[in-house]
Parts: C-alpha cells; sequence; structure tokens
C-alpha cells in the first residue's frame, strides 16, 4: 500500500513573496498609494452600501447650495443633494466602469500579446497591424467615437476604454515575451522536449507577471480619467447614477458662488489618479530589479 503526500509550496517562492511585501511596506510611493487608493475604496464601498447618512439621489431644495458643514461634509448642489455622497457614487460607478474595462483590454492584450511575442510569424503580422492602426488614434477621440456609436451606458463606456487601451497591454505582453522566448533555460526546455505551451505556462507567463501588474494599476488610472472624460461631454455614465465627470460639468455655472461643487469630484480624482501612479510606481520600484532605489 502507497500513500501520497501533497508537496507544500516551495519555499524560495515564499521567501520571494515575503521578500515583495516587506518591501512593498517600506517604499514610500507604494504605501501612500495604497493608503490613499484604500480611501477610496471604502468611501466608494460605504457608498455603494448604503452606509452613508444621505441618498445621492434624493433631493431638497430647501438645503439646496449649503456650504460643508458638520452635516454635508462637501456641501450640497442646487437640488439639496449631498455632494459627499454623490462623489462616493461617482467614486463607485468610475471604479467599476475601470475595473471592467482594465479586466477586458488586460486579459485580450496580454493573450494576443503573448501570442504574438511567443510564436510569432503571421500572427505577430496581424497583430502589430492591428495595435498600430489602434495606437494611430488619440485615446480619447477613439474612445469618444465609440462610445457615441453604440447605446448609451456604463457597459458601452467599459467596452470602449477598453478598445483604447488594448494595444497597450499587447505592447506590454509582447516586449519581454519576446525576450524571454530565446532565454537560455526557455532553450534547454526545449531541447529536453519539453511542449510549447507548457514552456510557455511555465516559464514566460510566471516572469511577466510583475510588468503586467503595475501596467494594471497605471491603465487603471487612465481608465478612470477617460470615464470621467466621457461623461464631462455627454457620452459617460448615464443618470440616474452619479459620475465625477457629470458634478464636474454641473458645477461650471455655479463655481463662482458655490467652489465645493468643483471641489468635491475634482479633489476626488486627484486622490484616486494620485493613489493609483504612486501604487504602480512601488510596485515598479519593488518588483522590477532594474528599476533601482527609487525611494
Amino acid at each position: 500500500m502507497t500513500t501520497t503526500t501533497l508537496a507544500p509550496a516551495p519555499v524560495e517562492e515564499t521567501a520571494k513573496r515575503e521578500h515583495v511585501f516587506k518591501a512593498l511596506l517600506h517604499n514610500r510611493s507604494s504605501l501612500i498609494g495604497g493608503a490613499l487608493t484604500l480611501i477610496v475604496l471604502l468611501t466608494a464601498g460605504a457608498g455603494a452600501l448604503g452606509l452613508l447618512p444621505y441618498d445621492p439621489a434624493t433631493q431638497d431644495v430647501a438645503a439646496a447650495l449649503q456650504s460643508p458643514n458638520g452635516s454635508h461634509w462637501l456641501g450640497t448642489d442646487q437640488f439639496g443633494r449631498d455632494v459627499f455622497a454623490r462623489v462616493a457614487s461617482g467614486l463607485g460607478s468610475s471604479l467599476l466602469v475601470a475595473s471592467v474595462s482594465v479586466a477586458i483590454s488586460g486579459v485580450l492584450g496580454i493573450m494576443l500579446g503573448v501570442l504574438a511575442g511567443f510564436f510569432g510569424g503571421a500572427a505577430d503580422r496581424i497583430i502589430g497591424v492591428v495595435t498600430n492602426i489602434l495606437f494611430a488614434f488619440p485615446s480619447l477621440l477613439l474612445a469618444l467615437a465609440l462610445a457615441a456609436t453604440l447605446d448609451r451606458s456604463w457597459q458601452t463606456v467599459s467596452l470602449a476604454i477598453a478598445v483604447v487601451y488594448l494595444p497597450i497591454f499587447i505592447r506590454v505582453a509582447r516586449g519581454p515575451v519576446l525576450t524571454l522566448r530565446s532565454a537560455d533555460y526557455v532553450t534547454a526546455a526545449a531541447a529536453l522536449g519539453q511542449r510549447r505551451m507548457a514552456t510557455l505556462f511555465q516559464h514566460i507567463l510566471p516572469n511577466i507577471r510583475s510588468i503586467i501588474l503595475v501596467q494594471v494599476a497605471l491603465t487603471m488610472s487612465w481608465a478612470i480619467l477617460t470615464e470621467a472624460a466621457l461623461s464631462f461631454l455627454g457620452f459617460g455614465t448615464p443618470p440616474p447614477a452619479a459620475s465625477l465627470g457629470v458634478m464636474v460639468y454641473d458645477a461650471r455655472a455655479l463655481s463662482s458662488i458655490a467652489p465645493w461643487l468643483l471641489a468635491g469630484p475634482g479633489l476626488a480624482m486627484v486622490v484616486i489618479v494620485l493613489g493609483l501612479n504612486m501604487l504602480s510606481a512601488g510596485l515598479r520600484d519593488v518588483l522590477d530589479p532594474r528599476s533601482g532605489d527609487r525611494r
């Protein structure tokens, strides 16, 4: 009678993860960026779960245009709606659109980039042509054209933003794969008879994880700004859902008498974009040994 025991996780891999975690805790960019991102996530989560004292869509004309106070932390708008509640709801909408769009563009872009870089040939040429065509259009104009063509919904906005950032993920994945496929250990695996797909999953993909992770954090901030720009132009998340871009647009006419209407959504966008950019910079410093110590 034989018994089978499960092999424990490799000690080297566990030690590496612990080292990365400790390095992130000692990196100023990752700490500040992570803290700002966490604040935004908690605020958006509180709004989504209805934990805030005011509903973002409830109007109270008697409380219209109140400046920030103890009851309304960011004041109220011209309809008496709580600005903080609407900012929290807008952050939730922005994060939803950005997450879906980055997930679509990331998964599809990485697949195409790996396919082009690892197998080359006709696949590389065709994917390269598509990538160059998408890069030929300014990102905001391409997203605007796609959003205007399709029905207005958050799903449409997510799809439009995903198409805009698809070529970036293709390029980010393809470049390292081109280098890795000629590495000594990949050549040795092929000489030992290992199948190409096994080599891809065992040797190639694990070595581009850090690059992809940094790019995801960075693209999230771009996607949030793009969603806000589309909403500002009238092609973003449709009402009654709150949107940071729409809030900025509506605040223009009242900015001289009620500056808090512009400050609320503007500050929220600054915090989330700054947080994600600093987080991506911290991840790059820790995960990319060639970046040096930039703390």
